[in-house]
């Protein structure tokens, strides 16, 4: 074991004196380990992403960057997290992960016997000692909320039904006032259909909120609203291109945090999907982040459309592509927004669209529910204006289809198939060029 060394990441505030000890006993071998320093949050995670192996990350607690994103990427690759001062910084972010913390100042002795205890060292010679397991941080086992997604092509109205779907449960006694309605779509509408005068807080600062810790339910609930309607509401991006600030599993942590929160969900998300697999980009897989991961524990999915030969093409459209997505389609509610009243003409939309999904969906289409028919009703728009929510007609049929979904309908999380998970190339682990195929090129 002579020959092993811990190689250690380094990232501090300016003229931090540890950062300047640490330095010196590693370059004056008083320790066995490599010290790599770092000037940047984003040269850290270029190299723990760079796929050589790290021992440990030695940061400084007061430093804005370190935050459970960054964490989780340095356990996912076997490193220990250690910061390094800022005592109240430290009981924050305690509960995210981090290895463990040290005082500054701190001797070598301290720092020696944090990385024995909590890390491995590169280049054991010994193959039976085991490096020790590091547990990546996740969602705390326990009761959750159930969730319902509402999406659809825009224009269809599915704000309003969505609106109307948490204003039936929330009107249900059982619920105790813990139903909540979460704009998590990238052009955001339930604050204009709300009339909400202040735009703060909402998703950025909840999402913020557990970038750094783990907030109580009594802190989830006062970042949402709740002005005269019997649902809670979680207000979404104040600008599209806002979704750029939100760190994904910061995000994961929140939407976690809101299951443990309220008895039920309805989110009004996007309907799109894309992501690395489907078109090559990790921008495009973040940016559908909200989408993505609320259909990934979605109990139902309602998706919203209007009459006619557009709206019928986008609804079978939009149930083809949830289905590739993973979402069993005994889960999908097609809700047809102003539907005509005759039942001659809703009766042949039905079968327009079984007709039409039995192609994309194959067998599966014969657990899709039959589309339900929401009407259009005269006074709708002046409802919202004054404030006064959905007619209650629509709230009650719109909620209860949701409900018998929920009842007839085992929900079973999505799991990824086997061998999707991206996998970390190890230099030299190509192969090599062969002399023929050098002779060739």
């Amino acid at each position: 074991m002579s020959g092993d060394r811990y190689v250690v990441l380094g990232l501090a505030h300016v003229r931090s004196s540890w950062f300047r000890d640490v330095s010196r006993w590693a370059t004056s071998a008083a320790m066995p380990i490599d010290f790599v320093k770092c000037v940047s949050i984003e040269e850290l995670r270029a190299r723990l992403q760079s796929g050589r192996a790290f021992s440990a990350v030695l940061a400084d607690a007061g430093l804005a960057g370190i935050d459970r994103d960054l964490i989780d990427l340095t356990r996912e690759i076997g490193a220990a997290v250690i910061l390094v001062g800022d005592g109240a910084r430290r009981g924050r972010v305690s509960e995210l992960g981090v290895s463990t913390t040290l005082a500054d100042p701190f001797d070598r002795g301290a720092l020696l016997a944090a990385l024995d205890e909590h890390a491995s060292p590169i280049g054991a010679t010994n193959p039976e000692t085991s490096a020790p397991t590091l547990t990546p941080s996740g969602p705390t086992p326990g009761w959750r909320g159930r969730v319902v997604a509402v999406t659809g092509a825009g224009g269809t109205g599915s704000s309003v039904v969505a609106m109307a779907i948490a204003q039936g449960l929330g009107s249900d006694a059982r619920a105790q006032g813990r139903v909540l309605l979460a704009d998590l779509a990238l052009d955001a509408d339930q604050a204009m259909l709300h009339d909400a005068r202040d735009i703060v807080p909402g998703i950025q600062e909840l999402v913020d909120a557990f970038r750094h810790g783990t907030p109580s339910t009594d802190d989830i609930i006062a970042l949402t609203f709740g002005d005269g309607h019997p649902y809670r509401l979680l207000l979404g991006l104040r600008r599209h291109r806002d979704w750029t600030a939100l760190r994904p599993r910061a995000w994961t942590a929140a939407l976690d945090g809101l299951r443990r929160s309220f008895t039920q969900i309805v989110a009004d998300v996007d309907p799109d999907l894309e992501g690395e697999a489907e078109c090559g980009s990790m921008d495009v897989e973040e940016r559908n982040l909200l989408s993505r991961s609320v259909l990934d524990v979605a109990e139902v999915v309602v998706v919203t459309a209007h009459p006619g030969v557009q709206g019928i093409h986008r609804l079978v459209r939009t149930l083809g592509l949830l289905e590739t997505y993973g979402v069993d389609p005994a889960r999908l509610l097609p809700v047809i927004n102003r539907a005509p009243r005759p039942g001659r003409a809703r009766a042949e939309l039905s079968h327009t669209v079984a007709t039409l999904v039995e192609p994309l969906l194959g067998s599966a289409s014969e657990r899709l529910c039959s589309p339900l028919f929401v009407p259009e009703h005269r006074r709708l728009d002046a409802s919202l204006r004054d404030g006064a929510g959905v007619p209650t007609a629509m709230a009650t049929l719109t909620a209860n289809a949701v409900s018998a979904v929920m009842d007839h309908v085992r929900y079973q999380p999505k799991t990824l198939p086997a061998g999707s998970e991206p996998v970390a190339v190890i230099p030299g682990s190509l192969g090599a060029w062969s002399t023929s195929q050098e002779a060739a090129g």
